[in-house]
């Protein structure tokens, strides 16, 4: 059974009104939620980076029949102990409903430290060192290490009966066959289905076949069609570049001069704009043949409660 997932955008709103809409996800029968960890947003229209890790406690206390997931990058924000200690608690707290979400990250949140801004090929690498530590931390080792990220004698008091499964983010499939040597599981962003299929028979080919992959599903939702285009224009356009350029940007007002250059057509091509409920049940029936255990949707305009609502009543039930 496919399990469809709430996407909460801290980029576009505030944790008070995220806490609103998961807790409403719950309600229309929304089975997970992936949160985004962000410290600035894509555009200075979304205007918001609330921190992720403090709002999942209160989340996950707040909607018991949810389970979480979270997109992190450790190695440069954020210290690889850090990120063990804090997804250990919430796995103690929570038993079996968080997962832990990794990628080599962007530049536009990392290069806050002031620390050198690495090249994908040493991003990757600093990557796995990072789940290495993270996976001893949790086995109760004491840990000493010292490559592209170092730690010492750090030993992790407590720990959750069952850990987390640790996902890797792959935008390519070159980095999906990478993942599959030693990620617990995949997560990508939908695109045409020949494109996806690529990058999900890349991560088998790497050794993930029987793994779990999540797909989050960047989409326009609205009953009328052209506040649906027009939301995703206003919210989106900043995001439909390739990760080799996004993934260098600095700051929101690089990304909103890229937007600049961005059509209402362009942006259709990137995200699923549409008003017809059916046309979204063909697209995602098109995702599950594909073999995606959780589907995460992201309805990227600000109008939350109509999308929850409907995708509750009309979508859900005929995709579980």
């Amino acid at each position: 059974m496919v399990k469809i997932g709430y996407h909460a955008s801290h980029e576009q709103f505030k944790p008070s009104e995220l806490l609103n809409y998961v807790q409403q996800a719950e309600l229309a029968g929304f089975h997970l939620s992936l949160s985004s960890d962000h410290f600035y947003p894509w555009s200075e229209k979304q205007g918001q980076s609330g921190f992720a890790w403090s709002w999942l406690g209160a989340a996950m206390q707040a909607t018991p029949n949810l389970s979480y997931r979270i997109v992190c990058a450790p190695g440069q924000r954020y210290h690889p102990a850090i990120i063990a200690q804090a997804a250990a608690t919430l796995a103690e707290l929570f038993p079996n409903r968080f997962w832990l979400t990794v990628g080599s990250g962007q530049a536009l949140n990392e290069h806050i430290t002031g620390d050198k801004w690495p090249c994908k090929s040493d991003r990757n690498s600093r990557l796995k060192e990072c789940v290495d530590i993270i996976r001893a931390l949790w086995a109760g080792e004491t840990v000493t290490h010292r490559g592209l990220v170092t730690i010492e004698e750090a030993k992790l008091y407590t720990r959750p009966e069952i850990n987390p499964l640790i996902i890797g983010a792959a935008i390519t499939a070159k980095t999906a066959e990478w993942l599959g040597s030693w990620a617990d599981g995949l997560i990508t962003t939908s695109r045409p289905p020949e494109q996806l299929k690529e990058v999900v028979d890349a991560f088998y080919r790497g050794g993930g076949e029987g793994k779990p992959m999540i797909l989050k599903v960047q989409l326009s939702y609205h009953a009328n069609e052209t506040i649906a285009k027009q939301g995703a224009f206003d919210q989106w356009r900043n995001n439909i570049f390739q990760s080799l350029v996004l993934s260098d940007l600095k700051n929101p007002e690089q990304f909103d001069a890229l937007g600049e250059f961005v059509t209402l057509e362009e942006v259709e091509n990137n995200v699923r704009i549409s008003s017809d409920l059916k046309q979204h049940i063909s697209w995602l029936k098109q995702d599950i043949k594909l073999g995606f255990n959780e589907i995460i949707l992201h309805n990227v305009n600000r109008e939350q409660k109509q999308f929850i609502e409907v995708f509750g009543k009309e979508i859900i039930p005929v995709l579980s």
